[in-house]
């Protein structure tokens, strides 16, 4: 049920500008008291950028916020708060040496003769667990309770400023179904008592299971706010990503003939999964075919990956790669087997921008052969010279910083650098995001013609028309489950989206 009241929070015209980047133009947001609103969007949609704006970490270049009829401008995360507006983040940023009780009450214990009063904050913190139904031994370490209970305990806390309005920033990313369902029955009774609560994920199903409205963002902007009860499934997945290009275009007969369908299995995974983080999944990538995967942000498609890897480790079922079962315990062994990783994180997990163009190219081929094993530089500057024209990499020379290196360039130098491991399958997360058209096309025609002289390639990506022009197979995912294996031509530009989107019920097969 939506309040009819006034609302609790409103914000208005909200405007933020970093250095070659507009984050947010003309944002709102309204919150009423006794509901849950979803903020839903893509990456890069303007989510993370509103909720710090709210919480006074960013100052806003230009627009309002108005918490219960008055004007209010944080200045800090600690104005926020006494302010009345709590957030809960994604990782629980409190202190698992600490008790329950030291975690609720930091920074503000309440004092006896000068002293910490033990019992008196024993109690208190044992009363606002109870409003949440949460039954634990407040005096023990936090770090003995399991991750749903660290976040009631981060609730609790928040509770614990007389909070007007709760922001819950991706808290159930790290939880299980049942952990989801103990954190959704609590914010259902904060709603009852009339909390105005302001949920963030990606998840639809969680979305239709806890909201009362949906608040839709792309761009930076606010597409529209919605009755939960109003908004079909398809209809959100369609005004998170915008309307689809108008089909592939002749382009797509270019790219199609990777064609080697028949090829045998070079991996197979099997009920591959990681708690709070993916649902089972069987999933096989044959020699000299695409195999793409499709789905929203949260998905599941970049943990699928990081699994296959090695980056992160398996709780459950196993990977074959050639027929024999391989535990992969890290990267190093995923590389020893033929397999190569692009994260979509460039920045962070690819490129290292004070190094070379040559280093970079390199630095995997390195690590497989181990520090006592160096490559010598003449082979170095023979290879990173051979990608530099192959890949038709725009540098300098091969001595050239990457970071001075265009966004487009840089990703054809990460390229480079795992084709250098001759692998025999390479994993692709977001290899053309921010980068120019031509770039985009330069790189999936060397992806195609690698397909074609038969390496396996797993091939992750938010634009789906891209997806659907140069996939043989496409594997859709939603809700960190695999929902749907679909061969070229069986998806179109609407089917796709109605796949992502999934049916009432949301079911996965």
């Amino acid at each position: 049920m939506v309040a009819a009241s006034q609302p609790v929070l409103e914000v208005t015209g909200i405007h933020k500008q970093f250095p070659g980047v507009r984050a947010l133009c003309d944002a709102g947001l309204r919150l009423f008291p006794g509901e849950v609103h979803t903020l839903m969007g893509q990456n890069g949609a303007g989510k993370s950028t509103l909720i710090k704006v709210l919480t006074g970490v960013y100052q806003p270049d230009a627009g309002g916020i108005v918490l219960d009829g008055r004007a209010i401008r944080p200045r800090s995360t600690q104005d926020a708060q006494d302010l009345g507006i709590s957030t809960v983040y994604q990782e629980v940023n409190l202190c698992p040496n600490l008790s329950v009780a030291e975690n609720i009450f930091i920074g503000r214990y309440p004092r006896r003769f000068g002293l910490v009063d033990w019992r008196t904050m024993r109690a208190q913190a044992s009363a606002l667990l109870e409003r949440l139904q949460i039954r634990v031994d407040v005096a023990r370490s936090l770090a003995d309770y399991p991750l749903a209970i660290q976040q009631m305990v981060a609730i609790a806390r928040a509770l614990n400023t007389r909070s007007r309005v709760l922001i819950l920033d991706e808290p159930t990313s790290s939880l299980d179904e049942a952990e989801v369902q103990t954190l959704f029955a609590v914010l259902r009774r904060l709603r009852e008592e009339g909390m105005a609560i302001l949920f963030v994920t990606h998840f639809l199903d969680q979305t239709y299971a806890i909201s009362d409205r949906i608040t839709v963002m792309r761009n930076g902007e606010r597409e529209g706010e919605y009755a939960c009860t109003e908004l079909s499934r398809l209809a959100l997945v369609n005004k998170m990503i915008g309307a689809p290009a108008d089909g592939a275009g002749p382009e797509a007969e270019e790219a199609a003939p990777t064609g080697h369908e028949a090829g045998e299995v070079f991996l197979a995974a099997r009920g591959i999964a990681r708690k709070g983080v993916l649902s089972p999944v069987d999933l096989d990538v044959r020699r000299g075919e695409l195999l793409g995967l499709a789905g929203l942000l949260g998905s599941g498609r970049t943990e699928t990956a990081r699994l296959l890897f090695g980056a992160d480790r398996l709780d459950a079922g196993a990977i074959h790669v050639g027929g024999r079962e391989r535990g992969f315990s890290n990267p190093r062994d995923a590389i020893a087997a033929g397999i190569a990783f692009c994260s979509e994180d460039r920045k962070h997990e690819g490129a290292i921008l004070p190094l070379s163009v040559r280093e970079n190219v390199v630095l995997a081929l390195q690590a497989r052969q181990g520090i006592w094993r160096a490559i010598p530089m003449k082979r170095q500057q023979q290879l990173a010279s051979d990608y530099v024209k192959r890949l038709g990499i725009k540098t300098a020379g091969i001595e050239t910083p990457i970071g001075l290196l265009s966004g487009g360039n840089q990703q054809k130098v990460l390229l480079a650098r795992w084709l250098a491991t001759d692998p025999s399958l390479l994993i692709l997360d977001e290899p053309t995001r921010g980068i120019d058209v031509r770039a985009k096309q330069e790189i999936m025609d060397t992806v195609s013609a690698l397909c074609r002289k038969g390496m396996a390639v797993l091939f992750i990506s938010s634009e789906l028309p891209e997806v659907l022009r140069v996939s043989d197979r496409m594997v859709v995912m939603r809700d960190r489950k695999a929902c749907g294996e679909y061969r070229r031509g069986e998806l179109d530009d609407k089917s796709v989206l109605q796949a992502i989107a999934g049916d009432a019920a949301g079911e996965c097969a």
